[in-house]
């Protein structure tokens, strides 16, 4: 993975980032590797954690995440709800 690839990675983040967060579900959006099968991999993609990973015939298709977005890879991992403490 290069530099440039990371760099390009956080500017598509940066462009749809809050578009992502206004979805129902979503409660972060990061820059990460892509998790398959409970393993890392060296695939850098967008991660965005949800309360709940639901199937998408369960998502209105407005609420649903597009598995890549500008090319770059979109990752959804649940993580339960986040508050600060």
């Amino acid at each position: 993975m290069s530099q440039a690839t990371i760099q390009h990675v956080m500017e598509v983040k940066s462009r749809h980032d809050k578009e992502l967060m206004r979805k129902p579900n979503v409660v972060a959006v990061g820059v990460g590797f892509r998790t398959r099968g409970g393993a890392r991999t060296d695939e850098v993609c967008l991660v965005v954690s949800v309360k709940a990973k639901l199937p998408t015939s369960q998502l209105k298709h407005a609420d649903a995440i597009p598995s890549s977005i500008e090319n770059v890879p979109v990752d959804v991992v649940e993580t339960g709800e986040i508050r600060a403490l």
